[in-house]
């Protein structure tokens, strides 16, 4: 399928005028249901969902309560914050029946959609049934979910347990890898993201994310980030992905990737030099930077960098928190795109679809390491989650969420690629299925980071015309875009329509700065 857009592209057709694709209705529960009445907006794609009405505390009220009783880092997006009391499927409401397209799916959480009935109707069967036991006494729900889940790997990872969260999962992998080698320096990535206890907040290479604690960074070491766009090193063709990089590429034909070669040579001199020789415990990588910013890394790097860790006594994490259950699209999950198979497998966010669900998924020779030493969690595996978990995967592969997130996101992808070309502030578009990230620079050329004012700008304006998602990268200059697996086509062009009705106001307004400065330069 091509898009419109897409099509009058590729016959050098301007773009259909504004006036033929937006609506102006203001009807707050139709389909072109404008999120603010002063805006001009997308018309919305059919949904037979009708939100109940809001009964609650005013949102003034939860402002207060929120300032007074809740503590700091709980920081809310945009300057008049939302309230969202319903969800359905791709779509959110706040508590005044306003429509949102929800393209950041609870930051990469929501899988295969909000309130989707048959997850809903599972943890219905099963709260009616029991709720908790501890793993104290067996019960039915984890160990078929146990099976369902390990039946999702290759080679022998067949030994799972079960957590509450991306930071518990990281965290007991750490635990993990350090019991069963005997080694205690962990390597991480430099702009990586894996979780903020503290023990994971080591692991986790952002300045933004880190507080000043004694022993935060004990056996830690961060390496170079192997990032093709923003890195030294990087080319037109070295990531697995439908849209690369635009500068340009010093790759032979048929002789690699020159930037994973040069930032191989970088993670080895590391070795050489700041770790103890072949007594390294393990090297944790994401399959896509998220909170980093949807950042790959060059073909063939990640399989490389397993095969120096286990040379060296290590185990090798893959971080599946954001990038697992389908959503790079030709894979279940995303280390599979990077031709290796990892030692240890943390999962989270999309595993549970929003509800308190995490895993770690091993060898049955590195799990008996937790053998050593009492090791228990209350509420890993509880028979509600346990149902939670088996619901997700039964609605990923009848729905065929996987393959819809290759298709759409793709046509994503390309769509998005065109309006890089239509916009200077658009410097990079990347990513896999519905993991994708769209980094705005103030300079192309120099890839400078667009300030945050001007970011922040355009958000708000995506969200007034009806439209969510996040922000990521540590300047927070790359648009973050993960729905829910459930999205479609029509979903993606209201998206598209929205960005480039942002993108054209940023524009329009920095014209309009630089005639007015032109103008008070003027001699006459």
């Amino acid at each position: 399928m091509m898009s419109k857009r897409l099509l009058a592209h590729t016959r050098r057709v301007m773009p259909s005028s504004s006036s033929n694709r937006f609506s102006s209705s203001s009807t707050l529960h139709s389909k072109a249901a404008p999120a603010v009445m002063n805006l001009v907006q997308s018309e919305m794609p059919e949904t037979g969902h009708r939100p109940s009405g809001y009964v609650g505390p005013s949102y003034e009220q939860i402002l207060e309560t929120r300032k007074t009783h809740l503590t700091p880092n709980l920081v809310a997006h945009f300057k008049k914050p939302l309230v969202i009391h319903e969800g359905h499927m791709q779509w959110l409401y706040d508590h005044e029946g306003r429509r949102y397209l929800d393209m950041f799916g609870g930051i990469v959480t929501v899988s295969v959609g909000h309130c989707h009935p048959k997850v809903n109707q599972a943890l219905s069967e099963q709260i009616s049934k029991l709720w908790h036991t501890t793993n104290i006494y067996m019960h039915p729900k984890i160990h078929e979910y146990a099976e369902r889940l390990v039946a999702k790997f290759p080679g022998n990872l067949k030994s799972v347990c079960f957590v509450n969260s991306g930071s518990e999962a990281n965290d007991l992998a750490m635990l993990m890898a350090r019991v069963h080698t005997g080694n205690q320096d962990i390597l991480s990535f430099r702009n990586a993201y894996h979780g903020m206890s503290p023990y994971t907040m080591g692991l986790t290479a952002h300045s933004t994310w880190r507080f000043p604690l004694a022993g935060v960074n004990n056996g830690l070491v961060h390496v170079m980030n192997p990032d093709p766009y923003q890195g030294i090193w990087g080319g037109a063709a070295c990531r697995d992905s439908p849209v690369q990089t635009t500068r340009s590429c010093h790759c032979q034909e048929g002789g690699g990737c020159r930037a994973g070669s040069e930032y191989y040579k970088e993670l080895e001199e590391t070795f050489k030099y700041s770790l103890p020789r072949g007594k390294v415990a393990a090297m944790f990588a994401e399959s896509i930077q998220g909170v980093g910013g949807t950042v790959q890394f060059p073909k063939g790097y990640l399989k490389r960098a397993a095969a120096l860790v286990r040379a060296n006594g290590g185990l090798f994490v893959a971080d599946e928190v954001q990038t697992g259950f389908g959503r790079t699209g030709e894979h279940f999950w995303g280390f599979e795109g990077h031709d290796y198979v990892p030692d240890i497998v943390t999962m989270a966010k999309g595993i549970g679809n929003g509800f308190p669900l995490a895993a770690v998924v091993t060898t049955p020779e590195i799990a008996a390491s937790l053998g050593q030493a009492l090791h228990f969690n209350t509420y890993g595996g509880n028979p509600m989650a346990s149902a939670v978990g088996i619901a997700v995967l039964d609605v990923i592969e009848e729905e065929q969420l996987q393959r819809n997130s290759l298709e759409v996101g793709t046509y994503f992808l390309k769509c998005l690629e065109e309006l890089q070309q239509r916009f200077e502030i658009v410097g990079d578009v990347r990513g896999k299925g519905l993991m994708i990230g769209v980094e705005l620079v103030e300079d192309r050329e120099k890839r400078t980071p667009l300030a945050t004012p001007h970011v922040l700008e355009i958000w708000e304006t995506c969200k007034d015309l009806g439209v969510l998602f996040g922000r990521g990268g540590l300047h927070g200059n790359v648009l973050s875009f993960r729905p829910p697996l459930c999205v479609g086509f029509d979903d993606v062009e209201l998206a598209l329509n929205t960005l480039e009705t942002a993108f054209q106001q940023h524009m329009s307004k920095r014209l309009r700065g630089w005639r007015y400065g032109q103008a008070q330069n003027r001699s006459c």
